[in-house]
């Protein structure tokens, strides 16, 4: 097995046969993130996340600048408690890169990573509690402009959802990606970007295309845990790449098991560039 796994030769084996003429993409809102834009008819912007424990930000610093310097632009932290929270002024100040802060269940961290100068915020508002605490951070976020994404894995759908469909489902991923989003609508705020991700590339595929024509967010398109070198590369090319045809996706992560970050961000580009997508 080749020790690179971003070889253009393999992209171009697996996609010499689509028609690349075709590629259209979806017109979506644009979402402003730092000094970017996401959607509307902006290039694609690849996204990555850091592997180090945000509180040490001397290590977490150097991934981003690493992460930076191979063509990313915006990076995803994960921030677990409030030390996290608090890091995240410094890791702005020492890398000036585009951070989203990852939040789960705490509203309060997600105020805090607000404060500290996050770019974006990854966040369900349907886990952190009651209207009140959705909208303060509605209300913060807002003040400081910073958008939100609303993210669902398959891994962690809604009870409620599994029984009423059976189990996961194209139509209970989309019902769950929903419900989020209006929660933030009904707070008064759209400045949203949505995600449904899934290991299984067909219903990451199936749940993408419905989602798409229901709204016009901007979609952040991936295969959850896509696996190793080879086979996580096919499993990333066939799933993204189908999406991508098919004129969806604004923000894109490929995510192989890989120590090395760098190495989704250089398969990431490679099948953008061979779809002929304008990226950042």
């Amino acid at each position: 097995m080749s020790s690179t796994p971003y070889d253009s030769s393999r992209y171009r084996e697996l996609m010499k046969h689509l028609d690349l003429g075709t590629v259209k993409r979806r017109e979506t809102i644009p979402i402003h993130v730092g000094d970017m834009v996401i959607g509307g008819n902006n290039p694609v912007v690849i996204q990555e996340m850091t592997s180090t424990p945000t509180t040490d930000t001397e290590k977490t610093a150097e991934q981003i600048r690493e992460l930076a310097a191979a063509g990313c632009r915006l990076i995803r932290v994960a921030v677990p408690n409030e030390e996290a929270a608090a890091a995240l002024c410094t890791l702005k100040r020492e890398t000036g890169v585009c951070l989203v802060a990852d939040i789960h269940f705490d509203y309060r961290l997600a105020l805090l990573s607000i404060e500290n100068g996050i770019d974006k915020l990854r966040l369900n508002p349907g886990n952190i509690g009651s209207e009140r605490k959705v909208r303060e951070v509605v209300a913060a976020a807002r003040e400081r402009e910073v958008p939100i994404r609303v993210g669902v894995n398959s891994g962690s759908l809604q009870r409620e959802l599994l029984e009423k469909y059976g189990g996961v489902t194209t139509e209970g991923l989309v019902e769950s990606a929903l419900g989020e989003v209006l929660l933030l609508e009904q707070a008064g705020f759209e400045s949203i970007v949505i995600s449904i991700k899934a290991p299984d590339i067909d219903l990451t595929v199936r749940a993408n295309r419905l989602l798409a024509e229901k709204v016009s967010y901007p979609l952040h398109i991936g295969i959850t845990e896509s696996g190793y070198a080879d086979a996580g590369i096919i499993r990333s090319v066939v799933g993204l790449g189908t999406l991508l045809l098919g004129g969806i996706g604004d923000t894109v992560r490929v995510s192989l098991t890989s120590r090395d970050r760098t190495e989704n961000l250089a398969v990431c580009r490679k099948i953008l560039q061979e779809l002929s997508i304008p990226f950042v």
